[in-house]
Order: structure tokens, then sequence, then C-alpha cells
């Protein structure tokens, strides 16, 4: 299957699930995300960013399930994502949501040299999302009021460190299973629990750390 063709299996596959995932989404929100999924697919040769999936699958496995964020982010909502890899879940959102301002956080160089290109090339406002190559634990906590994280190295050791480096007013959307969730239980961490649509042990935990709940 050649580029193109790749491309259109995977908008068609967002204009036909994203009901499933209580989203609607634009024409310029579809080219947004398309924009994106071309410049992923290109890198992801080089730099593994993520396991090679068809198009149907990261259209609803991946866009989609990051998309389930924007409900919980109002209007220029300030975001720091951790370990923000390939861009998930935080650049899909910023395609679809213009409003929202975001600072990436990747350890690895590479990633972060594939994200600066991913902003510059997919999101068409200036100063929408700026990109940090460094652990955050050795990152200052920025003025933001949420954390998001779809995947991290030792993910679930890594709560507490995560939930004392967090605004003290922030809420933490959180991907992961059923370990994440046992690891925020053992961390004393209350969380909303959301199955994540077409799933059975994929969740998002949400955290209102100002309120512990």
């Amino acid at each position: 299957m050649d580029l193109a063709q790749q491309l259109e299996e995977f908008r068609s596959a967002l204009e036909a699930n994203a009901a499933t995932y209580e989203l609607s989404l634009t024409a310029g929100a579809l080219e947004g995300l398309s924009k994106y999924y071309e410049l992923l697919t290109v890198w992801n040769s080089r730099l593994h960013l993520v396991a090679p999936t068809a198009p149907r699958e990261f259209a609803t496995r991946h866009i989609l399930e990051s998309l389930i964020l924007l409900k919980h982010l109002p209007r220029d909502a300030r975001i720091a994502d951790i370990g923000s890899g390939a861009g998930l879940p935080i650049i899909p959102c910023l395609a679809v949501r213009p409003d929202l301002r975001a600072t990436m956080i990747e350890a690895s160089p590479k990633k972060a040299v594939f994200l600066r290109e991913a902003v510059g090339a997919v999101l068409n406002h200036k100063g929408q999302a700026s990109v940090v190559a460094e652990r955050f634990e050795n990152v200052p906590t920025p003025e933001v009021g949420f954390i998001t994280c779809r995947a991290l190295e030792n993910f679930t050791a890594m709560i507490p460190k995560m939930l004392e480096w967090a605004p003290g007013d922030a809420k933490l959307l959180l991907f992961g299973g059923e370990g994440l969730g046992k690891s925020m239980e053992d961390a004393g961490c209350v969380a909303s629990v959301i199955l994540i649509p077409n799933s059975q042990r994929r969740f998002l935990f949400v955290i209102d750390k100002a309120t512990g709940a």
C-alpha cells in the first residue's frame, strides 16, 4: 500500500469511527490529523516512533483515543505533555483545538527533533507548542493547568514523582492499564477512571491534584 492509499484509509477510518469516541471532526481537523499521520509515517522508518500499525488501527487506537482528552480540556487550557515521544496524545489534540497551548517534554533528543518538525508542519498557529528535550523531573514545573501522559518509561514507578512535580492545582490526564491504576492506589492517589471506547483494559485516569480526587 503506497502512502496515498494509507492516507485515504486513515482519513476514512477517522470519519467512520469518530462518533464512537463522541467526537465530531471538521474538515480542517481531518486535514491537520492527516498531515500528522503522513509526517509520522515518513519519519517512523528512521526513528521507530511507534510500532508499525495499519492506517485504520492507527486512526482509532492512537488518534481517536488521544482525542478523548478534549472533553476534559477547557478553552485556552495550558498543558504539559510528559514523554511526548511520537506526539501522542498531544499533537492530535493541538491539531483539532487551536486554542490549546502545550509544552512537550521528551527525554530522547531524536524524538524531540521529530516533535519540533511536527509542530512546524502540522500546527498552523505559531507559539501553540514548544518542545523540551529533557526528562520531566529535571524540568522546572511549568505554569499549566493540565498534565498529560500516554506512555513513559517505567510509567508505573514514575507516578509518585509525577504527582510531586505537577502544579498543586493541576489535573492529570493519564492513559494506562490496570497496573497504572494500582500504582496510583499505592501512591495514595484517587482518580476517576474512564474506560476507553473499544477497549476492555485501557483507561483514562483523571486526577484533580487540588481536591485529591
